[in-house]
């Protein structure tokens, strides 16, 4: 019999036609009325291909043997319902680091540079009128990067590259890290000229940079946020931003993403990006290959390549 594994969101072409040439696969998303579709091939489900599993949909799916995530944030996949159901849960990590490592720098050019608003400028004409004004460089300042992992090292590594001196914070000093470590954030903040958040999304995060964070990093700071909104005192942020008590900020994730603060609309201290941290072709694809061979793994009574639960 084919194994029948479930989808609830649109994944990467890729990824679906891999997933279809293996297992029969039901699109939930795809169905007039998911309620009675998801009652009438349940019991079959023994697998779920991507993230966004909330805990009633795994108590919904008794036979679930394995949530093999698209993505290497888990935060939106409950865990615990899935350890408690005894689900395994993998993700696609790794395979994103360098594709992440670059926007991140790119955005921090762009923040100091001031590259989107020349762009604006330009076509808009006021280039005629006079010279677009002067800026800051990476050169010689001093990056605090909140979660050295795996993407975290490979931000540090591009930014030593820009000449950056490199310090971080996390729950935990690592051994044989070149780089300072601070056990507070805040006394990181208040050290650093920019802050980069790559730090895992969930309870033990939200809002971990706070009003107080965002102050010791003042009106000469600058913060990139590359992991994920709920890091963030977003209102905090915008205040600050707004009044000058946070020089500038580069943002590829929002707390309520899509949605995105409107008074960060207007300001030309801010580069905004559409959550595009792994957004190649290259990078989405090989997420979508691990994702399948996960799947495989499972199946064939193999060891799991990137197991969470």
């Amino acid at each position: 019999m084919p194994i029948e594994i479930l989808q609830t969101a649109k994944l990467l072409d890729s990824c679906e036609a891999a997933l279809a040439e293996r297992y029969t696969v039901h699109k939930l998303h795809l169905q007039a009325d998911p309620a009675a579709y998801l009652a009438e091939i349940a019991p079959r489900i023994r697998a779920h291909a991507g993230s966004g599993v909330k805990g009633d949909l795994i108590a919904k799916l008794p036979n679930l043997e394995i949530i093999a995530g698209f993505g290497v944030g888990v935060d939106n996949i409950d865990l615990a319902a899935a350890k408690a159901a005894n689900v395994r849960v993998t993700n696609t990590p790794d395979v994103l680091n360098d594709a992440v490592a670059e926007l991140t720098i790119g955005l921090m050019i762009s923040l100091a540079r001031r590259i989107p608003q020349g762009d604006r400028f330009v076509r808009d004409g006021k280039w005629l009128n006079g010279g677009f004004g002067l800026f800051s460089e990476l050169t010689g300042k001093t990056v605090g990067i909140l979660g050295l992992g795996r993407i975290g090292k490979e931000i540090a590594t591009r930014a030593q590259a820009m000449k950056m001196r490199v310090v971080y914070h996390g729950r935990n000093r690592q051994e044989n890290q070149p780089y300072v470590y601070y056990d507070k954030l805040v006394d990181m903040a208040r050290d650093a000229d920019w802050l980069v958040l790559i730090a895992p999304g969930g309870k033990g995060t939200d809002r971990i940079v706070s009003r107080e964070v965002l102050e010791a990093l003042g009106p000469k700071g600058m913060l990139v946020n590359i992991a994920r909104g709920t890091l963030v005192d977003e209102p905090a942020m915008v205040d600050l931003l707004v009044n000058g008590g946070l020089c500038g900020a580069a943002l590829d994730v929002f707390e309520k993403e899509p949605q995105v603060p409107e008074a960060l609309f207007s300001l030309d201290n801010v580069v905004l990006a559409p959550h595009q941290g792994s957004a190649t072709h290259q990078t989405r694809d090989a997420m979508g290959a691990l994702l399948v061979a996960n799947l495989e793994a499972h199946f064939a009574g193999e060891p799991l390549i990137s197991a969470v639960v």
